[in-house]
Protein backbone atom coordinates (compact mmCIF):
# COMPACT_ATOMS: atom_id res chain seq x y z
CA UNK A 1 0.00 0.00 0.00
CA UNK A 2 1.41 3.38 -1.00
CA UNK A 3 1.01 5.86 1.86
CA UNK A 4 -1.26 8.82 1.18
CA UNK A 5 0.71 11.10 3.50
CA UNK A 6 4.44 10.31 3.54
CA UNK A 7 5.66 13.82 4.55
CA UNK A 8 6.93 13.56 8.13
CA UNK A 9 6.66 17.30 8.73
CA UNK A 10 2.92 17.69 8.12
CA UNK A 11 0.23 15.50 9.69
CA UNK A 12 -2.86 15.41 7.49
CA UNK A 13 -5.75 17.77 8.09
CA UNK A 14 -9.42 16.79 7.80
CA UNK A 15 -9.43 18.44 4.37
CA UNK A 16 -6.38 16.45 3.28
CA UNK A 17 -8.05 13.20 4.32
CA UNK A 18 -11.32 14.08 2.56
CA UNK A 19 -9.45 14.99 -0.62
CA UNK A 20 -7.45 11.71 -0.66
CA UNK A 21 -10.41 9.48 0.22
CA UNK A 22 -12.82 11.04 -2.25
CA UNK A 23 -16.16 9.22 -2.16
CA UNK A 24 -14.99 7.09 0.80
CA UNK A 25 -14.57 10.18 3.01
CA UNK A 26 -18.18 9.70 4.15
CA UNK A 27 -17.30 6.18 5.36
CA UNK A 28 -14.29 7.58 7.30
CA UNK A 29 -16.55 10.15 9.01
CA UNK A 30 -19.20 7.50 9.70
CA UNK A 31 -16.62 5.17 11.22
CA UNK A 32 -15.31 7.79 13.65
CA UNK A 33 -18.83 8.90 14.57
CA UNK A 34 -20.12 5.36 15.11
CA UNK A 35 -17.06 4.41 17.18
CA UNK A 36 -17.70 7.39 19.47
CA UNK A 37 -21.41 6.54 19.77
CA UNK A 38 -20.62 2.90 20.55
CA UNK A 39 -17.66 3.41 22.87
CA UNK A 40 -17.83 6.99 24.16
CA UNK A 41 -15.12 9.62 23.82
CA UNK A 42 -12.06 8.54 21.87
CA UNK A 43 -8.60 9.99 21.48
CA UNK A 44 -7.45 10.31 17.88
CA UNK A 45 -3.72 10.66 17.32
CA UNK A 46 -1.86 10.91 14.02
CA UNK A 47 1.44 8.97 14.06
CA UNK A 48 4.10 8.76 11.38
CA UNK A 49 5.61 5.27 11.27
CA UNK A 50 8.09 5.88 8.44
CA UNK A 51 8.16 6.55 4.71
CA UNK A 52 6.77 3.13 3.85
CA UNK A 53 3.57 3.64 5.86
CA UNK A 54 3.28 7.42 6.21
CA UNK A 55 0.76 8.95 8.60
CA UNK A 56 -1.70 6.64 10.35
CA UNK A 57 -4.54 7.60 12.65
CA UNK A 58 -4.27 5.73 15.94
CA UNK A 59 -7.57 5.48 17.84
CA UNK A 60 -7.57 5.09 21.62
CA UNK A 61 -10.29 4.48 24.19
CA UNK A 62 -8.68 5.95 27.29
CA UNK A 63 -5.13 4.64 27.20
CA UNK A 64 -6.09 1.51 25.26
CA UNK A 65 -5.24 1.30 21.57
CA UNK A 66 -8.32 0.25 19.59
CA UNK A 67 -7.07 0.31 16.01
CA UNK A 68 -4.96 1.99 13.35
CA UNK A 69 -6.59 3.72 10.37
CA UNK A 70 -4.47 4.28 7.27
CA UNK A 71 -5.77 6.44 4.44
CA UNK A 72 -4.75 5.69 0.89
CA UNK A 73 -5.88 7.00 -2.47
CA UNK A 74 -9.65 6.49 -2.62
CA UNK A 75 -9.84 4.12 0.36
CA UNK A 76 -8.65 3.38 3.86
CA UNK A 77 -7.58 0.37 5.89
CA UNK A 78 -8.29 -0.33 9.55
CA UNK A 79 -5.79 -2.59 11.33
CA UNK A 80 -6.18 -4.42 14.64
CA UNK A 81 -4.01 -6.55 16.90
CA UNK A 82 -5.75 -9.15 19.08
CA UNK A 83 -4.52 -11.35 21.89
CA UNK A 84 -5.57 -15.01 22.23
CA UNK A 85 -8.80 -14.37 24.17
CA UNK A 86 -9.91 -11.74 21.69
CA UNK A 87 -9.11 -14.02 18.73
CA UNK A 88 -11.34 -16.69 20.27
CA UNK A 89 -14.10 -14.09 20.73
CA UNK A 90 -13.77 -12.99 17.10
CA UNK A 91 -14.22 -16.64 16.06
CA UNK A 92 -17.57 -16.63 17.90
CA UNK A 93 -18.61 -13.15 16.72
CA UNK A 94 -20.52 -13.99 13.56
CA UNK A 95 -18.18 -11.90 11.40
CA UNK A 96 -17.63 -13.07 7.80
CA UNK A 97 -15.64 -16.28 7.52
CA UNK A 98 -12.90 -14.71 5.39
CA UNK A 99 -12.29 -12.00 7.99
CA UNK A 100 -12.17 -14.51 10.85
CA UNK A 101 -9.86 -16.80 8.87
CA UNK A 102 -7.52 -13.90 8.08
CA UNK A 103 -7.17 -13.25 11.81
CA UNK A 104 -6.94 -16.87 12.95
CA UNK A 105 -4.30 -17.74 10.36
CA UNK A 106 -2.26 -14.55 10.85
CA UNK A 107 1.23 -14.93 12.20
CA UNK A 108 1.33 -14.65 15.98
CA UNK A 109 3.62 -12.03 17.48
CA UNK A 110 4.26 -11.11 21.12
CA UNK A 111 1.51 -8.48 20.97
CA UNK A 112 -0.95 -10.83 19.24
CA UNK A 113 -2.35 -11.50 15.78
CA UNK A 114 -3.19 -8.77 13.31
CA UNK A 115 -5.96 -8.29 10.82
CA UNK A 116 -6.63 -5.51 8.33
CA UNK A 117 -9.99 -4.45 6.92
CA UNK A 118 -10.11 -2.33 3.77
CA UNK A 119 -13.24 -0.22 4.12
CA UNK A 120 -15.33 -0.35 0.96
CA UNK A 121 -18.86 -0.12 2.34
CA UNK A 122 -21.00 0.49 5.43
CA UNK A 123 -20.92 -3.28 6.05
CA UNK A 124 -17.17 -2.98 6.60
CA UNK A 125 -17.81 -0.21 9.14
CA UNK A 126 -20.22 -2.60 10.91
CA UNK A 127 -17.47 -5.25 11.04
CA UNK A 128 -15.03 -2.75 12.51
CA UNK A 129 -17.54 -1.86 15.23
CA UNK A 130 -17.83 -5.55 16.08
CA UNK A 131 -14.05 -5.91 16.19
CA UNK A 132 -13.64 -2.88 18.48
CA UNK A 133 -16.35 -4.21 20.81
CA UNK A 134 -14.53 -7.56 21.01
CA UNK A 135 -11.25 -5.78 21.65
CA UNK A 136 -12.67 -3.70 24.50
CA UNK A 137 -14.41 -6.72 26.05
CA UNK A 138 -11.25 -8.83 26.17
Amino acid sequence: MIPAFPDTAHPPTAGDVARVLGARAALWAALIERLEVAHGPLRLEWKHYGKASGWTLKIFKGSRNLCFVSPKDGAFVVAFVFGDRAVAAVERSGLPTELVEALVTARKYAEGRGVRVEVQSSADVDHILTLTAVKLAS
